[in-house]
């Protein structure tokens, strides 16, 4: 079953975690996880620019280490950095220990490229995290945040046209909206994420970093 929108019953019961913003203003949060990987990043920049639109891209540390100079774009052009951990590690497969090991090298390659700046923003892969992990990390300083709207890009099963009709429907204002930056996204990414921009872009809308 897909949830394309985070019932606000579910979210109610995690309330330290970010799932949306409470704003009167017509702004959308955008997200972008896995990357950043050569092409498809670089492509979601350019779409972005088109728009004025500035995002939060949670990074995948082993992919900060091997494309520095995508990572560099991402800080020059003013975009939001969160962590997602080092190897896109599955919350719920490993124990806390190696789990904040893993966060922890994340953030220790995203600081070396970052310098000064560093972000304490973390999501976890898959959504999945324990009650214990949550506490570790909130220890850690870290704003764990979720999202509002998932566009299930990356759902190879889900048509590009249903993938930009259930992500318009469930958008509001205030909203986090996740998409990604890796290779199963592509060909509904390419397809949903332009005409996305455009449709709340006539509505008013700005897109905006967390």
């Amino acid at each position: 079953m897909r949830f394309f929108y985070m019932p606000r019953w579910f979210s109610s019961f995690f309330p330290t975690l970010i799932w949306q913003k409470k704003t009167e203003e017509k702004i959308i949060y955008l997200t972008f996880d896995d990357g950043p990987i050569p092409e498809i990043t670089e492509w979601i920049l350019d779409i972005l620019t088109e728009y004025q639109a500035k995002a939060t891209f949670f990074c995948v540390g082993d992919n900060v280490r091997k494309h520095p100079n995508i990572f560099q774009r991402l800080l020059k052009e003013g975009h939001q950095i969160g962590n997602h951990t080092f190897n896109h590690l599955n919350g719920w497969a490993k124990n806390t220990n190696e789990y904040m090991e893993n966060v922890a090298l994340c953030q220790q390659i995203i600081q070396e490229n970052m310098g000064e700046n560093t972000t304490h923003f973390f999501r976890p892969p898959y959504g999945k995290l324990t009650r214990k992990k949550i506490k570790t990390l909130e220890q850690k300083k870290y704003q764990i945040v979720m999202w509002h709207v998932l566009t299930y890009d990356f759902d190879k099963n889900l048509s590009p046209e249903i993938c930009l009709e259930k992500a318009i429907k469930n958008t509001k204002k205030g909203s986090i909206v996740v998409f990604h930056d890796n290779k199963k996204a592509v060909q509904n990414l390419t397809f949903v994420l332009p005409k996305y921009l455009e449709y709340f872009e006539k509505q008013g809308y700005k897109f905006c970093s967390l």
